[in-house]
C-alpha cells in the first residue's frame, strides 16, 4: 500500500505526468469555414507527441491518433471516437467504415449507427459539417458558430476561438444546482456540448438540429421469464466480448450488482481470473470493501485493493477538479481516479464499469418512492383536494400528531409534479438561491432554467409508464451529464481507457421491452435483473442495497485539519470573487457540518470543485 501511495504522489506531482499521458487534452480540435471556397484535399502535418494536423482552405483540424480515428478522402473527411458499432462488428477502422456508410445511405437516417463513439464528418465540396453523440453522449462534441465558422472539439475548453471564451453565469447556476452543467450549456458562454443522441449539421443552408434516436419504450407481455433470462444472460456476455479490445482489461469492483456482474462475466468470457480493483474508506456506513471481497472470492478475481485518505484529497483535489473541461461536482470522481490509478500501476490498459445497470433495469431507490407517491394522484380528485389536503394541509394541529404529521408530509410531496417531485431534497432549493449566492450575481442569472430543463427532458417521453420515464430522465441527467462523465474523465486521467457494457445497445433495446413491473416489482427494484442474475451473482451481491463509491468527504472535513483548510480555502476565494455570500462558508462549517456532515459536506465539495477548477481555467473570473 505504501508503494501506491508513493507512486501516486510521485505521479500527480511530477511535470512529466500531464506531458506523457497527454491529460486535460483535447483528443480532436480545430475549425471549418462553410464559406464559398474552392475545395482541396487536406494536407496532413504530423506533430509531436502521436498528433496530426488536417489543413485546407477554410480548414484547421488537430486530431490525437491515440484517441480519435481518422479516413481523409478525396474531398470529405470523418473523424471517429470511441467505436461505432455497424451490425454487430466494431469495425478495425471505423472511420472509414462510417463514410462509407454515409456514402451509401445518407444522412437523412442515422439510426444503423450503434455503441459509444463521437462522429465529426466534413464535406469540402458541399462546405458542410455533421456532428453526432451516440445514446448516451458517451463521447462528447462542443462547438462555437461565428459567423461561417464552426469551431468544434471534444472539450469545452479546447474549442478555438479568436477571442478568449467568457464564462457563463448561468452555467455556473446550474451546476450548483445538479452538481454538473447539463448540456446543451456548457460553463462558456459561446460553447455548446452536443446532447445525446443529436446530430447537427451546419451549412451554407444553415444550422439543423436533430435527435437522430429517441427512447421508445414497447413492454412485451410475457408468460415465462425463464427465456427472458437466458437472453439477458447472453446479451451481458456479448456486450463485455465486444469490450475486450486489449489484452489488458480490468473492472472496476464495488461490490455491487452492476460491477460484479461486469466483473464476474469477464472471467467467464476470458477464461481466467480477471484483473478487478476496489476503493474502501477508513469510515463508519461508508465502506463497502467487505461486499467487493465476496464477488471476488466467487469468481476467483485476482483483487486489488486501496483505501483512500484525507490526504489522498488534499493532494489531488487540484489535479482532479483541474482535469474536467468544465466544472464538475460528482464527489466519486476521487475514489475512480484513484482506482483507476491502482489499474494503471498493475498494467491495465482498459477498465470495465458497471454503470448503466440501475437506469435500465430499475434499481434507483426513488423509483419506489416515487411510486408510492403516484398512489395519491390516483384518489378521486374529489377526496384530495375537498377532504385530505384541507384538512391535513390547512391547519396547523395535525403537524403536531405523528401520524398525520407524515400524512402531511406525505400529502404535500406527492402534490408536487413530475419531475420536481424527484428534487425535493435538492441541496440548492433546501438552502435557497439567496442563501448561497450574492444579490449581484442572482441578478444574472435565470433561477427557473435548471427546472424547466428538467420537465422538456422529462417532456420528451410520452405515454410511457412512470417508471419508464424515471428510466429515460435519468439516462439524461444521471448518466449522459453525470456518472460517465466522471468514470470517462478520471479514467482518462490515470491514463487509462473505460468501457460500459450494461450500457450496450442491444441491452438498452431488451430494457426498453420490459415491461415496468418487471423492472420495479410493488417496491422491490431492478427486479427481473436480479431474479436473471440468480445463481450467477453470490446471494449476498443481490440482497445487499446499493451504495457504490461514495466520499465521506463531510465526515473527514469535521476531523481532518488540512483538508477543511482547503475547502475553507476555497470557499473564501468564491466569497471575494463575489460569486457566494461571505457568511455562507462561516454557517457551513460552523453550523451546517455538526448539524449533519454527509449532506451539507456535499455542498461545501460542490462549491470548492468550482473554485479549484476557476483557480485553473478562469483566475481573473468575478461577478
Amino acid at each position: 500500500m505504501a508503494n501506491l501511495e508513493s507512486a501516486l504522489a510521485t505521479t500527480l506531482t511530477g511535470g512529466e505526468w500531464e506531458r506523457s499521458t497527454g491529460n486535460a487534452a483535447a483528443a480532436l480540435s480545430g475549425w471549418f469555414d462553410l464559406g464559398q471556397q474552392a475545395p482541396s484535399r487536406p494536407t496532413r502535418r504530423d506533430e509531436a507527441g502521436g498528433q496530426f494536423s488536417l489543413v485546407a482552405p477554410g480548414l484547421h483540424l488537430v486530431v490525437d491518433s491515440a484517441h480519435v480515428d481518422c479516413d481523409v478522402g478525396d474531398f470529405t473527411i470523418t473523424l471517429c471516437t470511441g467505436a461505432p458499432q455497424l451490425g454487430d462488428d466494431v469495425p478495425a477502422r471505423p472511420a472509414s467504415a462510417v463514410a462509407g456508410e454515409i456514402r451509401r445511405r445518407g444522412t437523412g437516417s442515422l439510426e444503423w449507427l450503434r455503441g459509444r463513439f463521437a462522429i465529426a464528418h466534413i464535406d469540402l465540396r458541399m462546405r458542410s459539417l455533421l456532428l453526432i453523440t451516440d445514446r448516451f453522449g458517451v463521447h462528447p462534441l462542443c462547438y462555437l458558430q461565428a459567423g461561417s465558422r464552426v469551431s468544434f472539439s471534444d472539450r469545452a475548453d479546447a474549442v478555438p476561438n479568436r477571442t478568449p471564451l467568457e464564462i457563463d453565469p448561468q452555467a455556473i447556476y446550474n451546476y450548483v444546482y445538479f452538481h454538473m452543467i447539463p448540456a446543451p450549456r456548457t460553463i462558456f458562454r459561446e460553447v455548446v456540448r452536443l446532447e445525446p443522441a443529436q446530430a447537427i449539421s451546419f451549412s451554407s443552408k444553415g444550422t439543423e438540429a436533430a435527435f437522430w434516436w429517441q427512447p421508445r419504450f414497447q413492454p412485451q407481455h410475457v408468460r415465462s421469464l425463464e427465456p427472458l433470462k437466458a437472453r439477458f444472460l447472453e446479451l451481458v456476455q456479448q456486450a463485455v466480448e465486444r469490450e475486450l479490445t486489449t489484452e489488458h482489461v480490468g473492472s472496476f469492483l464495488s461490490g455491487g450488482t452492476d460491477s460484479s456482474t461486469v466483473a464476474g462475466m469477464l472471467c467467464k468470457v476470458t477464461g481466467r481470473p480477471a484483473q478487478t480493483f476496489s476503493i474502501g474508506f477508513d469510515a463508519a456506513g461508508y465502506d463497502e470493501m467487505s461486499y467487493a471481497r465476496i464477488a471476488a472470492r466467487h469468481f476467483g478475481t485476482e483483487q486489488h485493493e486501496y483505501y483512500v485518505t484525507p490526504d489522498d484529497l488534499v493532494r489531488s483535489i487540484p489535479d482532479v477538479a483541474a482535469h474536467y473541461d468544465q466544472p464538475f461536482g460528482n464527489s466519486s470522481a476521487l475514489p475512480g481516479y484513484y482506482c483507476a490509478m491502482r489499474a494503471r500501476q498493475s498494467g491495465i490498459e482498459r477498465l470495465l464499469a458497471g454503470d448503466g445497470g440501475d437506469e435500465l433495469f430499475g434499481g434507483n431507490t426513488r423509483y419506489a418512492r416515487q411510486k408510492v407517491f403516484e398512489l395519491y394522484t390516483m384518489l378521486p380528485q374529489g377526496l384530495r383536494t375537498g377532504v385530505l389536503e384541507p384538512f391535513l394541509l390547512g391547519q396547523d394541529w395535525p403537524r403536531r400528531v405523528p401520524l398525520l404529521k407524515k400524512g402531511a408530509s406525505y400529502v404535500e410531496q406527492a402534490r408536487i409534479p413530475m419531475p420536481e417531485r424527484m428534487e425535493t431534497y435538492n441541496l440548492l432549493d433546501r438552502f435557497g438561491a439567496g442563501v448561497v449566492f450574492s444579490d449581484r450575481f442572482l441578478e444574472r442569472v435565470a433561477a427557473d432554467e435548471p427546472k424547466n430543463l428538467q420537465r422538456d427532458i422529462y417532456a420528451r417521453v410520452q405515454g410511457a409508464a412512470l417508471i419508464d420515464r424515471m428510466l429515460a430522465y435519468d439516462w439524461r441527467f444521471t448518466l449522459a451529464d453525470n456518472d460517465l462523465p466522471k468514470v470517462i474523465g478520471t479514467t482518462r486521467l490515470a491514463g487509462e481507457k473505460v468501457g460500459f457494457p450494461l450500457l450496450d445497445d442491444d441491452l438498452l433495446d431488451f430494457s426498453m421491452q420490459l415491461a415496468p413491473s418487471l423492472k420495479v416489482r410493488r417496491l422491490t427494484l431492478r427486479y427481473f435483473f436480479k431474479e436473471a442474475l440468480k445463481g450467477f451473482l453470490p446471494e449476498e451481491i443481490i440482497r445487499k442495497r446499493k451504495h457504490g463509491f461514495g466520499l465521506p468527504f463531510g465526515p473527514w472535513l469535521v476531523r481532518h485539519a488540512p483538508l477543511r483548510e482547503l475547502a475553507q480555502g476555497a470557499l473564501d476565494q468564491l466569497a471575494q470573487r463575489g460569486l457566494i455570500r461571505p457568511d455562507l462558508a462561516q454557517e457551513l462549517f460552523s453550523v451546517r457540518l455538526r448539524e449533519h456532515a454527509g449532506y451539507f459536506g456535499e455542498m461545501i465539495w460542490i462549491l470548492m470543485m468550482l473554485e479549484r477548477w476557476l483557480q485553473k481555467k478562469a483566475p481573473a473570473y468575478s461577478v
